[in-house]
């Protein structure tokens, strides 16, 4: 049986991925900090086994991973969050809350796994296509982003040596929580069982970056390698556009 720990596994991509991968036959660790959602889970796939713990308490994640029972042939860290920026108008707290959920919890989940690290397993990190290029409101987020992308990026050169491969997954928008607060128009927003599968299969081929939906992304991607300032200008077209 093939074991998968995945973080943030009570909302969006996350839980869905929890899911599926439980309907497959995995032993599935699922994390989070919504004791109820993970009770809920584990009474529909007894293959299910919640962490309960805060990927920001360095000492409450360190304890916790430390004490799983069977070592994951596929780690996907997937946590994070989003909060956007008025008007320009930097808030510091604002940036850290975001910047300790999507970096700091990122390694903090690392470093309590890379104990168990060994040959033949794949480490998948969730980070975002928002890294790829600046969006509106997204100074927060997608610096955030960007930081895992060189983190995760980094991580595929140095694990490599040790047989470990490393996937990172940039997804647009998904139909999420996190995504229902957004009040701006959504350009190809796609479902949480949608997202699921393109990582999935993604893993499965072994791929090294998995990009969703191919369209948009490959958009996006189009655009950030132009200089900034048509950068700017195509991304608030494309989004006008949603």
């Amino acid at each position: 049986m093939k074991t998968v720990l995945i973080t943030g596994a009570t909302s969006g991509i996350g839980f869905q991925l929890a899911k599926d991968y439980a309907n497959s036959g995995c032993k599935v660790f699922a994390c989070g900090r919504n004791t109820q959602r993970l009770l809920e889970l584990t009474e529909t796939y007894p293959s299910l086994h919640p962490l309960v713990f805060d990927l920001t308490d360095h000492k409450a994640t360190t304890e916790t991973l430390s004490q799983i029972d069977s070592i994951p042939d596929l780690w996907i860290l997937n946590a994070g969050d989003c909060e956007y920026i008025d008007s320009g108008k930097l808030d510091a707290l604002l940036v850290k809350r975001v910047f300790d959920i999507n970096v700091i919890g990122l390694t903090n989940a690392i470093e309590a796994c890379q104990q168990f690290f060994a040959r033949g397993q794949r480490l998948a990190i969730v980070g975002s296509i928002a890294s790829e290029v600046a969006l509106p409101r997204a100074e927060a987020y997608g610096a955030s982003k960007a930081a895992v992308s060189y983190l995760a990026r980094t991580l595929q050169l140095d694990l490599k040596s040790q047989g470990i491969g490393v996937s990172i997954i940039y997804p647009g928008f998904v139909k999420t929580p996190l995504t229902d607060k957004n009040s701006f128009q959504m350009p190809m927003l796609i479902s949480p069982e949608r997202a699921s599968l393109e990582i999935r299969e993604g893993l499965a081929k072994g791929k090294s970056h998995i990009y969703f939906p191919k369209k948009f992304t490959t958009i996006l991607r189009l655009i950030g390698a132009l200089p900034y300032r048509w950068q700017n200008a195509l991304t608030a077209k494309l989004l006008a556009q949603g």
